[in-house]
């Protein structure tokens, strides 16, 4: 038995190794590795049922000459494989762990942009490297004799339980995530966490033993939570940091941050994330975070019109961001394929949520869609790149679980998103704190894209060669115009252009 990949944290570990015998003086390494290797010979493919955190993983049994991966329940971490020509897989939770090996053929998956220009980020199994594919969240696969076998072991299921008051349920929220943080570092670790002006980084920084935040902020004082944030730290009785985001830095960075990535990301956050780990990362190697509990408790504003939506959702809802239609990139793009659709994603989620109520369809499309190919691949791609390691005590099965059963009415209303989760916030937060509105990850490049200063290589883009072989340029130096224009809404279209381009020309021009 060998463990062939890993990269994780394992939060349980203590329950784990009293019941696999092992010693719990072990280093970190040596004792996840031993959790794995005992946990498969014990429960073999039903091992991560009895895993609670963050892990993708690739165990060679010799005894059946067979490789088992598998990646956690909400796809924290990533997983990829692709199989040679010669009948020979080629795996890791890094696309460059293999991208250079002879028998890769590093090909563009054309269909994926049609995918990519309405959602932002590469949703599914697919990805932009033809034959690179992603073991999906709750899945394991086994590779024997040639022969791939992908199972589903974890399904998001949802059954409303009408019991509970809302105070009960907040109770139960506030008692789980604080039985969560006992788990989620060592005493000999040391972590810091960050810090938006948000009541989820907030709630988790104020449930830490953390004593210093991260934050980042704006010389835009309408863009800039940061305020927000160092006025909770003062409240908690912690400190705060703040990086100030200049707008050099920004588009200096981005084509590092698709690099890293190693997949496009229209997410424009990432790269202000991205130059938020690096200055984490110079004073510590351990951090927490609060992804997840916007899509388990129902935190978009987006969320309040699900029951105005009803059953439309399938016919057009397809995640959080949806920036182009049909018709419009049939008339900028050079390869479009009818048959490639974003919908097509979700049709089997939409399955699932049968006869449930439009606020669980929206969110489970969101947990199985976005949070993996988005927000944990935002998280996982860019701390690894700074060296800087990133824990989610939100995002764990236990804290699904009460989501899973919560009823919609207590995770919006007609005044509140995260009705349930904000009234245990409250436990540990001030009002004003636990009750904010929800603005999202907020960055100017609205207004710094259409600025000449910051945009010349956007522009370059737009002209390059390249652009021309997937690109009616006409057409997109249009959009790009009538943005800089004053139309400032068309920003998204035009970052999702142009991080495709920067992508690409990492990829298959430089390398």
């Amino acid at each position: 038995m060998e463990l062939k990949v890993y990269r994780g944290h394992i939060r349980n570990w203590e329950n784990l190794c009293q019941e696999l015998g092992l010693s719990k003086d072990l280093t970190r390494e040596e004792r996840e590795k031993q959790i794995l290797l005992k946990g498969y010979e014990k429960w073999g493919y039903e091992l991560p049922n009895h895993i609670y955190g963050m892990f993708a993983l690739a165990i060679y049994d010799e005894s059946k000459d067979e490789l088992y991966c598998v990646r956690d329940q909400f796809g924290t971490k990533p997983f990829y494989y692709y199989v040679t020509e010669s009948g020979k897989l080629l795996y890791g939770t890094m696309i460059r762990d293999f991208i250079d090996n002879p028998e890769f053929k590093k090909e563009l998956n054309i269909d994926m942009l049609q995918i990519y220009m309405s959602l932002t980020y590469v949703a599914g199994k697919d990805t932009f490297f033809k034959g690179v594919e992603k073991l999906m969240p709750g899945h394991y696969m086994t590779f024997k004799d040639g022969k791939i076998n992908d199972v589903r072991y974890f399904t998001p299921e949802f059954h409303a339980d009408e019991s509970k008051t809302l105070d009960e349920w907040a109770d139960e929220i506030h008692t789980t995530v604080q039985n969560v943080f006992k788990e989620v570092k060592t005493d000999d670790e040391t972590a810091e966490s960050f810090l938006s002006g948000g009541v989820d980084s907030s709630y988790v920084f104020a449930l830490s033993d953390a004593t210093m935040s991260d934050s980042c902020g704006y010389e835009e004082e309408r863009f800039d939570e940061s305020p927000l944030a160092r006025k909770t730290a003062e409240l908690l009785g912690k400190e705060n940091t703040t990086a100030i985001i200049q707008p050099e830095e920004f588009f200096d960075i981005v084509p590092y941050v698709m690099y890293n990535m190693e997949q496009p990301l229209g997410d424009a956050s990432a790269i202000v994330f991205t130059l938020g780990c690096n200055a984490t990362a110079k004073h510590t190697k351990l951090c927490y975070s609060g992804e997840g509990a916007d899509e388990f408790f129902g935190g978009y504003n987006m969320y309040r019109n699900a029951e105005r939506y009803g059953d439309e959702l399938k016919n057009f809802y397809v995640g959080n961001t949806n920036i182009m239609k049909e018709d419009e990139k049939k008339k900028i793009l050079k390869h479009y394929n009818p048959e490639v659709l974003p919908i097509n994603l979700v049709k089997d989620i939409y399955d699932e949520t049968e006869g449930l109520d439009p606020l669980t369809k929206m969110s489970n499309v969101d947990i199985q869609i976005w949070l993996e190919g988005d927000i944990y691949l935002n998280v996982d791609k860019m701390s690894t790149a700074a060296g800087l390691e990133i824990r989610m005590p939100l995002t764990d099965r236990r804290v699904f679980d009460i989501a899973s059963r919560m009823p919609a009415r207590f995770k919006v209303n007609e005044e509140q998103n995260k009705v349930a989760f904000r009234t245990a916030a409250a436990k540990v937060l001030p009002d004003e704190i636990a009750f904010r509105k929800k603005l999202g990850f907020i960055v100017p490049i609205r207004i710094w894209m259409a600025d000449d200063r910051y945009n010349q290589d956007v522009k370059a883009k737009f002209n390059s060669e390249y652009a021309a072989e997937f690109f009616d340029v006409d057409e997109i130096k249009k959009i790009f115009d009538e943005y800089v224009n004053g139309n400032s809404d068309l920003w998204r279209k035009v970052w999702t252009i142009y991080t495709f381009l920067v992508w690409y020309e990492e990829y298959f021009i430089k390398r």
